[in-house]
């Protein structure tokens, strides 16, 4: 595990922010200190650059609440308990935030666990740690970061000194931060809750009830104190090898159970360097698109230009070859051709004639260095012969592979010289 910086935050600014950075593979303190007031978080910032941060809040901000809500729906259950909670909180649940824990149904019949905090004093936690230019992913009640009893009821609860107060963990889901000078007012009221319990228990099993209260504090209290704490008759306090708070916190706490970054303190996740790499070359390459698409366009609207100006280059070819005719489409001048040769007499041979120049000009068109000196059409053979000249035997090869990548069938006759240019003639079928 990697090296973790434990934030403890206080309620306000001026008082006392106790830190610690925890190594979790080596389990040991790397270092730690105090700071006199908010304003001296930035001093942190550099050992939170390389660094998890954890941050803790003092459990009296903090009011943890067990409920038994009907309905199956956890959405259901969440919009119930700001109403459900009303009378028994001390300002309007506009003004609270509500975050809940991963806390399954406990045996008294609890199925949701929610932490009540002022969202005024979340707002100023937060603007702490962004002045101070640290960021966390967690934000926990320290009393939940305290030792859980082992035995998992609430006879045993564990308590530790940090600073001006104590906290106390009282069970899965119950704490207490207090000021040091209310612990034996506590411990005090705690003997008298157990005394009354344990004569309410006495009456009881004189009259024969077998089953008591579950809710009740038990006749006796086991605290594990890790730090001096005094105890009492009916308040047993155990002692536990002293350690510094922060870094009891740090070895259990379990940000599973509860993080108030929840909902709409929600922290975003930063993009990592890698992402933003791709972030950047995702938009170059959009822009690339972009810019090709408007070349592409560009030229498609010259090429519809052109082709505008070939089209009417050869209406005016054709009306200059039957000036009698009126009206003339592009798209009809093939079959006016095959009409007006036919009217000439040249009978259906003009048909595959024209297919075959169709079929041919492609290749001329790869081939510009290679001119025709003649063409004649055999109709019977349905047979193409032409006679070319070029500027060297390369041009022939390269016009017979054109031709047969139009799928026509080419043979290639004898080529000669004459004088700077090569003549040479082809036989081509469709």
């Amino acid at each position: 595990m990697a090296e973790t910086l434990f934030i403890r935050l206080p309620s306000q600014s001026q008082e006392c922010i106790h830190w610690l950075i925890w190594s979790g593979a080596n389990r040991e303190i790397i270092a730690s200190g105090e700071l006199g007031h908010a304003g001296q978080l930035s001093e942190l910032s550099d050992k939170a650059a390389s660094r998890q941060v954890t941050v803790f809040v003092p459990g009296c901000d903090v009011s943890l609440r067990r409920l038994k809500v009907p309905g199956k729906s956890g959405r259901a259950v969440r919009l119930a308990v700001p109403y459900m909670l009303e009378d028994d909180l001390a300002q309007d649940v506009e003004q609270l935030f509500f975050a809940y824990g991963n806390v399954k149904e406990d045996t008294q019949g609890h199925n949701c666990f929610t932490a009540v905090v002022d969202r005024a004093q979340m707002r100023l936690w937060q603007s702490w740690l962004a002045d101070a230019g640290i960021s966390t992913k967690h934000i926990i009640p320290d009393v939940l970061a305290m030792p859980l009893a082992e035995s998992g009821d609430d006879s045993s609860w564990s308590a530790v000194a940090l600073g001006q107060q104590t906290l106390v963990r009282q069970g899965q889901w119950q704490g207490l931060c207090l000021d040091n000078g209310i612990w034996p007012l506590m411990c005090e009221k705690w003997q008298q809750a157990a005394q009354a319990q344990s004569a309410s228990d006495d009456e009881a099993a004189d009259e024969g009830d077998e089953e008591g209260d579950s809710d009740h504090r038990p006749a006796e209290l086991v605290v594990d104190a890790y730090s001096a704490l005094e105890g009492g008759a009916q308040l047993t306090v155990r002692a536990q090898p002293e350690e510094l708070p922060l870094a009891l916190l740090a070895q259990h706490v379990n940000p599973g159970l509860l993080n108030l970054l929840q909902g709409e303190f929600q922290k975003a996740e930063p993009r990592s360097k890698a992402a933003v790499s791709w972030l950047w070359a995702a938009g170059i390459a959009a822009f690339a698109l972009v810019m090709n698409v408007g070349i592409k366009g560009a030229a498609l609207m010259q090429v519809s230009s052109q082709q505008e100006a070939v089209e009417q280059q050869i209406i005016a070819t054709y009306k200059q070859a039957f000036p009698a005719t009126k009206r003339v489409r592009v798209t009809t001048i093939k079959s006016q051709l095959k009409q007006k040769m036919a009217e000439l007499g040249s009978g259906n041979s003009s048909g595959g004639f024209l297919e075959m120049l169709a079929k041919v000009q492609p290749a001329f068109a790869s081939v510009p260095g290679l001119k025709p000196a003649s063409i004649k059409f055999d109709s019977k053979r349905q047979e193409l012969r032409l006679q070319a000249l070029a500027s060297d035997y390369q041009q022939f090869d390269k016009f017979k592979n054109a031709l047969e990548k139009a799928r026509l069938t080419v043979n290639l006759g004898a080529q000669s010289n004459q004088g700077e240019q090569i003549s040479g003639s082809f036989s081509i079928k469709g």
